[in-house]
This record gives C-alpha cells, structure tokens and sequence, in this order.
C-alpha cells in the first residue's frame, strides 16, 4: 500500500509559505478556537453553542454531561456519575463512546484515535477548560472526520495577557477534592513579548458507590479517582514586520480510577443504586494521556495570514474488570445474562457461591499526530465580500491492543484469589492504524443583509490492521466527501434568520474498511431564527432539523461482551426542535444587581428507517424495527436556570430534565433479547432508563477584593435514577452531594 510518509514534511513547507486565519490583537493566536465567543456564535450559518468560563465553572461542575445539557440538542448518556467517559449524541445520532462526534481540545483532534478506534474511552477534563463550542449542522463543514455528529471543542485555560494568578480549591462528600490553579503573564522584551501560563489541576475523591464486603475484603468504599493534570502553554511574540505569534502547549494526565462495568439486577438498584458486587472489587482504570501541540500564525497583511499546528497525542489505558462469571458447574455466562437470570451465577457475583471470575486486562495504547495548515484571505471582489478560508491536514492514529485475562476464583465465603494469570495477548493482540489526508475550502460571502457560506471537504484514508494471534491482517483505501451551504439573513439589528444542507461523513475503522464496510453518511437540513436585543438583555434561538443517516455504523459488542466487529446495520432519521433562551431582568430594568435566566429545550425524534440489517443480539441496534428508537435518545430534555448576583455576594438555581428512553432498538420494555431465532433469553442490558429531574444550587460570597467563598450543593432532592443499561445493567446518576471551598484571582 502506499504510504503518505512525505506529507508532513511538504504540509510544513506548505504552511511556511502560505497564510492563514484572522488576526490576533493580544499576542494570542485566534484559530485556537472554533467559534472564540459567544457573539461569533450568534452569527454562525448553522446552530453553534459557546459557553464561557462563567456558564462552566458557576456550579462547579466537573462532569461534563451536565455542563452539555446547556445546549439544546445534545443528549449525553452518563455511565459512571462522574463524567469519566461521556457518550455525546448530538441530534439523534448513535451515542456510543462519542464515537460520531469530533471531539478536540483547542481546535486540535483529541479523542485517543479518532479515525483507527473512534470510540473514546477519554475525555478532557471539563473542570480545567475556559470554555466548550458546539457545532451542528452546516456550521461544522470545516471539521473532522466525524461529521454526521458535529464538533464539540474543548478550549483550555488561554495564556492570559496581563499577570494573573488564578486558584479554586473546594471540599465535599466522600472527601472530594478540587483544586485548579494557574498563574500566567505576557512578559516584554527588546526583542518581542514572551506568554507562558502554568496551570495544575487535582481532583480525589473516594466514590459515592459501596462494594459489598465479606470476612476477606473490608474496603468496599474504595470506589473513587484520582486524577492529576498539569499544563504548560509558551508563546512568543517577535518584533517583526509582520505580525506572528508561536505557541507550544504540553498537557499531560494521570488519573486512577476505581470504577466497573457491572451495574446492578432491578430489584438490587431498587433497594440501593449505590452498591456494587464485590466481584468489582478489583476493577480499576488506569490512564495517562500527553498532548502537545507547536502553533505558529502569521499575518501577511491584514486580509490574508496562515495558521501551522503540528500535534502529538499519546494515551494509554489498563482497564482491569470482571468480564464474565462461570458458576460451580463450569458454566459461564456474560455479566447482563447474569444479573437478568439470578441463580448461581449472580451468588458468585455477590460472593456468596463458589464460582469463577474471568477478569480482563484491556490494555491498550493509542497515538496520533499531524500537522495542519488554515489560510484566511478576506477580498471584495465583483462588489461581493468574501472570506475564503481553506486548509489541509495529515493525520495519523493508531491503536495498539496487547490484553490478558486472568481467572480468580470464589467461594461462597466471597474470598477471590487468582488461579490463573493468563499470558499476554490471550485477550486480543492486535494494531490498528490510519493515514489520512484532509481538505477543505470554505467562503463567507456577504451580499446586503445576505450571508452565504459554502463549504466541502475531502479526505483520504489509508488504513490496515493486524492481529498478532492470528498472523493476519488486511490494507484499505477510502475517500470521503462532506460539504454543504449555510446561510444567514439579517432582518432587522436583532433578528437573524439562517438555515442550511449538509452532508456529513462517518469513516469505519480499518478492520471494518478492510471487510468492506461503507462509511456511514447522512443528510442533514436545519432552519432557524435568532432574536437578540441588547437593550432588553434579551437572547432567543430556535431551530428545527431533520437529519436522514445512512450505513449506520454500530460496534456489535455492547457491554465487552461479542466479537467486537463492525456492522452497517442501515438507516436512522431524526428530526425536532431546538430552543434556547437568556434573560436578564436586573439589567434590563437597571437594577443594580444582575438577574439572569436561561432555559434550554430539545424534543428529538430519532427512528430507524426501516428494519435494521443486523440481527447479532450484541449489536445496540439489534432487533430495531421500522419506527423503533434510537437507543439512548430520550424524547425531552429542558435545562433552565435563574441566579442572583448582587457583586459581593449571589447564588445560583439549575434544572435538569431528562425523560427516559430505551436502551436498545429492539424497544424492549423488560431486560430481555431476541436472539436471531426469534428466542427471548434474560439480559440486563435491555429496557428503559428512568425519566429525572435533578436540582442544583451553588453560591458565592466576597470576602474581600479578588477572594470568594463559594459553596453548593448537587441534585439537592437526592433523586435516584437509572441513567444507562450499558455496559452490563442499571447504572445511577451521582447521588446528592454537597461542598464549599475559596477562589480568588489577583
């Protein structure tokens, strides 16, 4: 196969004498973002959501499914109450581990192998960040390679122009603990203005679950994190003729974590979401993750600059959990059949019978890296204003499995000890990689009150794959098309009408490419309208959209259990509204203190078109017929909050609504598959989760200029629910928690 080896290097000479994007005033560089603030957004040609650090750390969040609730039109499924590994589905397309949707960090690819293994097992840390952009629709023809998703971009703590030193540290239930600090500056020089920012982040917490403990384990509340992460960004800023700036960023993560997944039976999760089994008692994750990245713009004039990135990421993850359980007689079964059928095997999950565990090793290595190169040429011509901006990019991931799995047995004292420690690679051992070529050419062009911004994108992939257990393997080429037009009409200084086509892409992996898979594609239109008025405080948006997927791509394992293979498994259309809304009655009436209020709508509509090709009972999709749901896309969601802010003191009020949805496209109600015979056998990962509401307040108070006290307290009613099926059985939200702290800047 041929291989793009030389790219990177012609990319570089590319980008060296080329331009790129916008100007910087500050001696930041501006394409670091997608949107920059939220103003851009208001005049995006398709639905774009910027929320700033205020909207992000208001309420101390650090999961980001709740934080991403914001936004009309999102839908995250949560697995662990921690926001560990959030599975993001924007409008109605499959949520499994974000898999469809481009996740990045400072406009840079983030997820550990977006084009070998898509399905993210990582998710930056949204606790540390600045802010989070949404792009759906034809706003996110510039982006990919998953694009019948949309982007979510992560924006991490920006090098701050003036000296500024930053520091939140909060403690609360199950003795967690918060803390994120920075201190930055831009520092001058004969010879130009040097930037640098030097932030930590910590968080530990022992975990809101309780494994049950026997005569032999006495450490069931061990079920927390631990997670570290320091970030240094270097900028430089000569004195030049041109204007230029170069930044360098070096981020890195290690967290350890104690979480499963094996869920709970019904009737166990009725009397207590909180327990686990103490089979999990070993299940721990461990990651570390690097990401740097080496940034240079430049500025030929003020019409026409070029923006270089060349990135590097490595993460790494172990994994280790109960992967299936065999009972007394030597029978074995997966997790799910198990907690839906009782009897022996769930005893020896419980540890109240002798039994055997199967526990996994997914040890797994993940790299990727690239270099990107983005002209911006603003020019009038034929009485027309036009920004063209194009780029091109080479890519390249790759994933690494090496796993094991060790046998531990158990009697019915629920004492667990290792019988076998398996030999590596019993587990899987195999690579898969992906060599990729992106394009893309983009122009806002302004007629009157007329906005018109087409766009299409092309990419090449290069792909193969190996398994070294069984010494064969395979090569694969694709090409992929994305594109469409987004426009916008102003109808007046406050009200905005705009709408758009577009075709968005989805590319299988290089094991599914090599056994023929399509990529998966879809259709999608949107219309809508913004209304702002500055003078009223006043901010409104609603959209409606419709969005047709083809070749769906779905992984047949839906809780490790399966082969893990890739299907086609057919078509999905989703359609709704969108609506968003922000007030704010002090300012409008001129109250000396601020009195803001928000709301967020969604009702989504997402049905497969036609009975699903696969039949694997393995597969999430397995099982939908013509008119059935998408798993995992509830029909409502409503976000809406209101707070106070009086300058020396205020607090804050936020509503969740979720309703609930199936888990599986077979619309099954009980826990319980069809098989390919048309048999019904027991298994947990099948039925509803629960509709919820969840409350939560949070409050500041000024002790002095620069330092506040800040305190809150989390789903404040304590509501139990069942947030997911998935991996194996009913999994709750975080339960009521509460804490307070101190921030200050300087």
């Amino acid at each position: 196969m041929k291989r793009l080896a030389n790219l990177p290097l012609l990319l570089t000479v590319f980008a060296v004498a080329t331009p790129a994007a916008a100007s910087a005033e500050d001696g930041t560089i501006p394409t670091v973002t997608v949107l920059g603030s939220y103003e851009n957004a208001r005049e995006a040609p398709g639905s774009a959501h910027y929320l700033d650090t205020e909207e992000v750390k208001r309420q101390n969040y650090q999961d980001v499914n709740r934080i991403l609730r914001r936004v009309p039109g999102v839908y995250v499924r949560e697995e662990d109450g921690l926001g560990l590994f959030p599975n993001i589905s924007l409008r109605g397309v499959d949520n499994t581990r974000s898999a469809k949707v481009t996740l990045m960090e400072d406009g840079v690819l983030t997820a550990p192998a977006p084009y070998s293994a898509p399905s993210a097992y990582y998710s930056p840390t949204a606790g540390r960040m600045s802010a989070l952009e949404i792009l759906k629709g034809s706003s996110q023809v510039k982006y990919g390679p998953h694009s019948t998703g949309g982007v979510v971009n992560y924006i991490s703590t920006p090098i701050p122009f003036d000296q500024t030193a930053y520091g939140k540290i909060t403690y609360g239930s199950d003795d967690e603990i918060l803390a994120h600090t920075y201190v930055g500056a831009h520092e001058e020089f004969a010879s130009g203005t040097l930037g640098y920012l030097v932030e930590g982040y910590f968080r530990e917490f022992d975990g809101f679950k309780s494994i049950d403990e026997t005569a032999s384990f006495t450490d069931g509340d061990d079920t927390g994190l631990t997670r570290y992460e320091p970030m240094v960004k270097l900028s430089w800023q000569p004195k030049s003729e041109r204007y230029q700036v170069v930044e360098a960023k070096f981020g890195y993560t290690d967290m350890d974590a104690n979480v499963s997944y094996l869920g709970l039976t019904d009737a166990d999760f009725a009397a207590d979401p909180y327990r686990r089994y103490t089979a999990t008692r070993f299940d721990n994750i461990e990651t570390t993750h690097l990401r740097t990245y080496l940034r240079h713009f430049l500025a030929y004039t003020d019409d026409l600059a070029v923006t270089t990135t060349a990135y590097y990421n490595k993460f790494h993850r172990n994994w280790f959990k109960v992967h299936d359980v065999k009972d007394g007689d030597g029978n074995r079964k997966s997790l799910s059949e198990a907690l839906a059928e009782g009897g022996e095997h769930l005893a020896v999950l419980r540890g109240m019978a002798d039994g055997e565990l199967r526990i996994r090793n997914n040890n797994r290595d993940y790299y990727l890296g690239g270099v990107e190169s983005v002209v911006d040429w603003s020019v009038d011509a034929g009485g027309l204003e036009h920004d063209v901006e194009a780029g091109v990019r080479y890519h390249y991931d790759k994933i690494r499995r090496n796993q094991r799995d060790e046998l531990f047995g158990v009697d019915t004292d629920g004492a667990i000890a290792r019988t076998d420690a398996g030999t590596q690679g019993n587990a899987g051992n195999r690579k898969q990689e992906t060599h990729a070529v992106a394009l893309y050419a983009q122009d806002t062009i302004t007629i009157g009150d007329w906005t018109v911004t087409p766009g299409i994108r092309f990419e090449h992939l290069e792909q193969e794959h190996f398994d070294f257990a069984a010494e064969s393997g395979g090569e694969s080429d694709l090409n992929l098309v994305a594109g469409g037009i987004g426009a916008t009409y102003a109808v007046s200084e406050s009200t905005l009408l705009f709408g758009g086509v577009h075709r968005g892409v989805s590319p299988p992996d290089p094991r599914a490419s090599d056994a023929g898979l399509d990529e998966e594609s879809s259709i999608a239109g949107e219309f809508g309208v913004r209304y702002t008025d500055p003078e009223r405080a006043f901010a409104a948006e609603a959209v409606g959209f419709v969005t047709h997927f083809d070749d769906l791509i779905v992984i047949d394992n839906i809780g490790g259990a399966g082969s893990g293979n890739t299907e086609n498994v057919g078509e999905v259309i989703s359609y709704g509204i969108e609506a968003s809304t922000s007030f704010d009655l002090g300012a409008q009436q001129g109250w000396s203190f601020s009195n803001p209020f928000w709301t967020a709508f969604t009702w989504t509509k997402a049905e497969c078109d036609g009975d699903a090709n696969s039949e694997d009972p393995e597969s999430l999709f397995s099982g939908c017929k013509d008119g059935n749901d998408v798993p995992y896309v509830p029909e409502f969601q409503v976000a809406a909050g209101a707070g106070l802010d009086f300058g020396r003191f205020g607090a804050d009020v936020e509503v969740q609504y979720v309703d609930s949805a199936f888990t599986t496209g077979s619309n099954t109600s009980e826990p319980i598959k069809i098989l390919a015979d048309g048999s019904e056998q027991p298994d947990a990962r099948f039925g509803k989760t629960d509709d919820y509401v969840t409350v939560d307040v949070a409050g500041f108070f000024e002790v002095r200029e620069g330092v506040r006290l800040v305190a809150g307290v989390g789903n404040l009613f304590d509501e139990d629910y069942i947030v997911s099926r998935h991996p194996h059985g009913p999994r709750p939200g975080r339960d009521r928690y509460g804490y307070g702290g101190v921030e200050f800047e300087f």
